[in-house]
């Protein structure tokens, strides 16, 4: 694989000239394509067009936009010259920006839109060293007016295009030069981190951080040249980004959507995708709303649905037990496994293979015609959603990483996946599973996981006190996450280290297999569990409001007032009862991981206030957050 990015784009549109690159909307709601060649010429222009307005190698440059074929030609043309993006959504408050763009020294800054130029504007006198911007989508006269009288200069995206066109001109081949310059140790970015664990931190990636990746990841995703890959997650994070580096060392093209519900589905059966790179929380959403859409059918097609979904599961299990497509921990688990599976897989075969005809071929028809792999990142996926789709056809693997490593970790192979893991290592890393002692310890045995390899990161930008207590001298990555590797070196996670909850008697729980699990209930949307020093643990817990509602209007329930509806006897008799079926000891959950107590909740977590970028919730916000509720529930 090449030393950098850029010159990635340049062997791939030069081998793949007239392939498409990327496809982006137009207002008539069409596709358009860049193709391969017109993406790097683009890119070159670019980057000549930073030249020309003073912009030099090792430079720090801002990104502050969301997905949109510019966010990518510009954070290419960025790398062309040696410099580094410092990427964020459009989701960030103003502050946020404020003190990404200046705590990492940025002299110039590309915005996509007026609402992030006057987040700039906001926090002006914070931006000593802030000098240019240059915007995607035009502004209005007035606001650039106000621009120019704070000190800035303004440039639109067309034209520094324009100008990077006559710097060529006049200054053939320097461009070239600057991209072939390039080395593999180089800055390419300064991600911040989304702030699950706090303090935003400014994690330096280089360039062979991504690109040792890409080889590994190319034979597990299998992608082709000409393929299309749908781009829903926010590009700035590292998750998003690899992806889109395997699309193009894949010579595949990227197709820009939205995680809309209705925008997805149109836009995965107008472009037929191959590839869905997602986050878990948005396979939950195709997850519900087929369950969702089936219930209203109601009648014979539910019943046919609820039938064939329940035996394609027993099936799947079964099949995975004569397959060895689970995580196994022993060698007598190795040899029991295929006994116990044989029988059922073999009597369930032909319901499974009719359930495929009559149920799940329309279910995998609402991917598109051509689509052969999601892959699922920046969570956990829920292990009731991995099933289904398993069981259904629809092949979704998992991967783990951290924007420390790039993201990549681990994650399986789509040719031949292993169900309830994350996979093995990728090859350009090696994973420890350590004890309280940093004593590595044997299969199936929990302890923290360590990465160390060529994807881990430079270190925090200005932080090397922070550095150093998550990389020993030795040069192990310490992620935080708790989890074990089965006997073939397939990792599987059991939380995070500072999610931990620890009661008054010592128990240590971790909170997310709870929260998955109570999230299974179809009157559930997310949930939280509490009880840091607590004597038992609580949850706050957001309701499916269709799913409520559609249970109260069939139990005759007044629901003109929701938030009277929330406060209904019954209503709370009906979450108890869910959240007792599903935290209970046959679910393997012990006495004191059950809810003691629960608050419904009427409005969903929203991305920055409960949820980090990756829809992952900020489990220190919660109690600051609902002060009130924690209260409430622990008095």
């Amino acid at each position: 694989m090449e030393q950098t990015i850029p010159k990635l784009l340049r062997r791939i549109a030069s081998e793949h000239p007239d392939l498409p690159a990327q496809y982006s909307k137009e207002p008539s709601g069409e596709f358009s394509p860049v193709l391969y060649k017109e993406l790097y010429s683009t890119v070159l222009d670019f980057a000549a067009g930073l030249l020309a307005i003073g912009n030099a190698r090792a430079d720090h440059i801002g990104l502050i936009a969301d997905n949109r074929k510019e966010w990518f030609q510009s954070s290419l043309g960025i790398m062309a010259i040696g410099a580094a993006d410092v990427p964020r959504g459009c989701d960030a408050n103003a502050k946020d920006i404020a003190y990404i763009l200046s705590f990492s020294e940025c002299k110039t800054a590309i915005l996509e839109n007026d609402a992030q130029i006057r987040k700039v504007l906001e926090h002006r006198e914070t931006l000593s060293l802030l000098k240019t911007l240059i915007v995607f989508d035009a502004p209005d006269q007035a606001l650039s007016a106000e621009v120019s009288a704070a000190g800035y200069t303004l440039f639109g995206y067309t034209e520094i295009l324009e100008k990077g066109r006559a710097f060529r001109a006049a200054q053939a081949g320097r461009v070239e030069q600057e991209l072939e310059s390039g080395t593999g140790s180089e800055l390419a970015t300064i991600i911040f981190t989304s702030g699950t664990t706090g303090e935003p931190k400014g994690v330096m990636l280089s360039h062979t951080n991504f690109t040792c990746q890409l080889d590994d990841l190319l034979t597990r995703l299998v992608l082709h040249p000409g393929d299309r890959a749908l781009s829903v997650l926010p590009v700035w994070h590292s998750f998003e980004r690899t992806c889109e580096y395997v699309i193009l060392a894949g010579a595949t093209a990227i197709v820009y959507s939205k995680p809309v519900g209705s925008i997805l589905l149109a836009d995965l059966a107008k472009m037929n995708p191959h590839l869905l790179p997602s986050v878990p929380r948005i396979w939950e959403s195709v997850y519900d709303g087929i369950f969702r859409a089936m219930r209203k059918k109601g009648g014979v097609s539910w019943v046919l649905f609820s039938f064939f979904v329940s035996v394609s599961i027993i099936h799947a299990r079964a099949a995975r037990s004569v397959l060895l497509n689970g995580p196994i921990t022993s060698v007598r688990q190795m040899i029991l496994s295929p006994i116990f599976g044989f029988i059922p897989f073999i009597l369930l075969f032909p319901l499974k293979a009719l359930g495929g005809l009559l149920v799940f071929k329309k279910i995998r028809a609402k991917l598109g015609t051509s689509f052969r792999v999601g892959v699922s990142g920046g969570g956990a996926l829920p292990p009731n959603v991995d099933e289904f789709f398993w069981a259904v056809g629809v092949n979704v693997i998992e991967g783990y990483g951290l924007t420390e490593t790039a993201p990549v970790v681990a994650v399986r192979n789509s040719l031949k996946p292993v169900f309830g893991t994350i996979g093995t290592t990728i090859d350009c890393c090696e994973v420890r599973i350590v004890d309280e002692q940093r004593q590595e310890v044997g299969p199936g045995v929990k302890g923290t996981v360590l990465v160390k390899g060529s994807n881990v990161m430079q270190g925090y930008y200005r932080k090397p006190d922070l550095t150093a207590k998550v990389i020993g001298p030795d040069g192990w990555f310490d992620t935080g996450d708790l989890g074990f590797k089965t006997l073939r070196g397939e990792i599987v996670l059991r939380g995070r280290k500072k999610d931990t909850i620890v009661l008054r008697g010592g128990e240590n729980i971790e909170p997310v297999p709870i929260e998955m699990k109570i999230n299974e209930s179809r009157y559930v949307s997310q949930s939280v569990v509490l009880g840091q020093d607590q004597r038992y643990l609580a949850a706050l817990v957001v309701v499916n409001k269709d799913e409520l509602v559609a249970w109260a209007q069939e139990n005759s329930i007044d629901t003109a007032d929701f938030n009277v509806l929330l406060d209904n006897p019954l209503v709370r008799k009906l979450y108890e009862a869910e959240i007792a079926e599903l935290v209970s000891q046959k679910n393997g959950f012990r006495l004191f991981e059950r809810i003691n107590k629960f608050i419904l909740l009427g409005k969903p977590f929203e991305v920055g206030v409960e949820l980090s970028a990756k829809q992952e919730i900020m489990h220190y916000r919660m109690e600051d957050l609902y002060r009130k509720e924690v209260t409430q529930l622990f008095s």
